[in-house]
């Protein structure tokens, strides 16, 4: 069962104004490259079998600053580019607004063409088939793949089972991590978007098989002794005060008072609960550290 981690690049001067594709000279720029350090160290804890990357330049770096460390060679896939905006392809994003086709790349991605490119649904089948056929290689292994936001986002909804037309409604930042691990079930989303530690990816030592014995399994729940369940009640103290008020209340004088029995400290004998009765607790049965 393969462990996927999708890998968005660093950031380059062209990522809030322009739209790249596959244009090529676009690299990283010192926050990419600082973003790509950063993720590279993250990624650490994790063996990783094999390192993908989409052949753009932006990618390409971003990828050898995971496999430098490692001494792993990267693979150039073609299936993991960029989506091909065709006449789209490099112009610059303010432009691009204003443009009769951007609401429907936003919210009818499905049924929308890009001129003289692809339609986004044909960039999501293409990324997918791509991966599909990357992860039968590593049937059991962690494989990274260096790719770009658009296409991340729609193998993302792909495998999630999210409708490509609400796709949009992903985010993906430079150098983040989502990571979908593919059981007999079918995909599991295990992290998204992620910009932090990655630490819960770490795949955890095989545990022992558990011996089989005559006795019952022990119940999960911790036992709980009955006497720190139980509270013991407090005592009620009245105090002078409020004693020669009840007195007054019932015609008695302070003299009469005094000569009353001390009130609200009952004698308690040692090892007494107090009238609550506590008990035994079965001998095979241990008491929880609460």
């Amino acid at each position: 069962m393969t462990l996927l981690l999708l890998i968005r690049h660093g950031t380059n001067d062209w990522v809030h104004g322009r739209l790249a594709g596959w244009t090529p000279g676009v690299h990283l720029n010192d926050d990419g490259r600082q973003q790509a350090a950063a993720l590279s160290a993250r990624l650490a804890a994790l063996p990783i079998d094999a390192i993908y990357t989409s052949p753009l330049d932006r990618t390409v770096e971003t990828a050898q600053a995971i496999a430098g460390p490692r001494g792993m060679p990267l693979r150039l896939v073609e299936g993991l580019g960029e989506v091909k905006y065709g006449e789209w392809q490099g112009a610059e994003l303010k432009e691009l607004y204003k443009h009769e086709l951007w609401p429907g790349v936003q919210f009818y991605p499905s049924g929308t063409r890009f001129p003289g490119g692809e339609t986004l649904g044909e960039a999501q089948m293409r990324m997918v088939a791509t991966l599909d056929a990357l992860r039968a290689q590593h049937p059991k292994g962690i494989i990274a793949v260096v790719s770009h936001a658009d296409i991340i986002k729609l193998a993302l909804a792909y495998y999630i089972g999210m409708h490509i037309d609400l796709f949009q409604r992903l985010e993906i930042s430079p150098c983040s991590v989502s990571a979908v691990f593919f059981t007999r079930m079918g995909p599991r989303l295990l992290a998204y978007n992620d910009t932090g530690s990655l630490e819960h990816l770490k795949p955890r030592p095989a545990q022992p098989p558990a011996e089989t014995t005559a006795e019952a399994p022990a119940t999960p729940e911790a036992h709980v002794s009955p006497t720190a369940a139980v509270p013991t009640a407090e005592p009620a103290v009245v105090s002078s005060e409020a004693a020669a008020a009840q007195a007054a209340r019932a015609g008695m004088t302070e003299e009469a008072l005094a000569e009353q029995p001390a009130q609200g400290m009952p004698d308690i004998e040692p090892g007494s609960s107090n009238g609550v009765e506590t008990p035994e607790i079965p001998p095979n049965e241990h008491q929880a550290t609460v």
